[in-house]
């Protein structure tokens, strides 16, 4: 019983004390690590474009248009997407189910804003591919965004750049457009998804 107690005092003892050496700690911070901490907690700070993000969670129903070519008519599918806010308020996930060429297909995104690059970043994964697209760009104050981001191509096995438009054409409606190099290198539009949030 007493060699139970006594290592369970001390735990508590410890834990108790911690606020106070952390305050120590920081009294004795050279200025220089007073700045370096201030910037790192404004860098981690989620802010007004983390807010903005946060008010497009919900749930969404798709319409996607997608273009093999340019002037090839387009092959039309439907789905469903499920936006949600991650590690705090500081980025937005995106998981999408929704059919490709007949088959069934699942796609994981993240949209994020970097308060230290002033930059909005995203990142996306799918069920047709076992790497990562990542884009940066920018967006206004109507969360009209453009991007540009890229992956390897499988078939050269070389990086392919596309470019990506999204804007809100209603409070409830997102049109998202991807734009990326022809046959000829021109470019054309790839793809069309209209966002209807329920």
């Amino acid at each position: 019983m007493i060699r139970i107690a006594v290592p369970a005092v001390a735990v508590l003892a410890t834990a108790l004390a911690l606020p106070a050496l952390a305050q120590e700690a920081t009294q004795q911070m050279t200025p220089e690590q007073e700045a370096m901490m201030a910037a790192y907690a404004a860098a981690g700070a989620p802010g007004k474009q983390h807010e903005w993000l946060a008010s497009t969670a919900g749930d969404y129903d798709l319409s996607i248009r997608s273009w093999d070519a340019p002037g090839s008519e387009p092959s039309e599918e439907s789905g469903t997407a499920t936006r949600s806010m991650a590690l705090g308020g500081r980025v937005l996930v995106e998981q999408v189910s929704a059919s490709a060429y007949g088959q069934p297909f699942q796609g994981h995104g993240m949209t994020g804003y970097d308060n230290a690059s002033g930059k909005w970043w995203s990142t996306w994964n799918d069920s047709m591919s076992t790497g990562i697209m990542v884009s940066e760009g920018d967006c206004d104050d109507e969360g009209a965004c453009t991007f540009q981001g890229s992956w390897t191509d499988p078939v050269s096995k070389q990086r392919v750049t596309a470019r990506f438009q999204t804007r809100w054409t209603s409070p409830t409606t997102e049109q998202f457009e991807m734009y990326g190099p022809g046959p000829d290198g021109a470019e054309y539009k790839m793809m069309e998804m209209t966002y209807t949030k329920r």
